[in-house]
C-alpha cells in the first residue's frame, strides 16, 4: 500500500510494469465509423468527412463568378493584407535604408578590390602582352 501511494501516483493507478508489451491495434481494429474519433473530440467519422467534403467549391462556383469580379476581389484582399502590415516610420526607414546603403557599399568596394587585385595577379603570372 505505502507502494502505490508514492508521489505522483494515485491509489487507484493501474501501472504495467516497464518490460510489458502492450498491443495498440487491437483498439483501432475495434473503431467502428459510428466512434467518435480519437484525437479528443466528439466528431465522428462521418460528420468530419461530411464537413471536409462541404468546404470544397466545385468547377460550377468558381465559373459563376466572372473576370471582372474575380479581379476586384484580388484587388480586395491585397488592400486587406496590406492593411495587416506594420509599416516603419520615417526614423526607422531611413535607418534601414542607411544600413542597406551602407552594406551594399563596402561589399561593392570588396568585390572591385578583389576583381583588380585578381587582375593584376592574372598579368603578373602570364605577362603584360603589350
Amino acid at each position: 500500500m505505502a507502494e502505490n501511494k508514492r508521489r505522483g501516483e494515485d491509489a487507484g493507478d493501474e501501472r504495467l510494469p516497464e518490460d510489458a508489451v502492450v498491443d495498440d491495434t487491437a483498439e483501432d481494429d475495434a473503431t467502428s465509423e459510428e466512434e467518435p474519433v480519437s484525437r479528443g473530440g466528439t466528431a465522428t467519422r462521418k460528420r468530419a468527412l461530411a464537413e471536409s467534403t462541404e468546404g470544397r467549391k466545385t468547377r460550377k462556383d468558381t465559373e459563376r463568378i466572372g473576370l471582372f469580379a474575380r479581379i476586384a476581389r484580388f484587388f480586395r484582399e491585397v488592400v486587406a493584407e496590406l492593411r495587416k502590415v506594420i509599416w516603419p516610420t520615417r526614423k526607422e526607414l531611413l535607418t534601414y535604408t542607411a544600413v542597406v546603403v551602407t552594406f551594399v557599399a563596402v561589399m561593392l568596394a570588396i568585390v572591385a578590390g578583389l576583381d583588380y587585385g585578381f587582375a593584376k595577379a592574372v598579368l603578373w603570372v602570364f605577362g603584360n602582352p603589350s
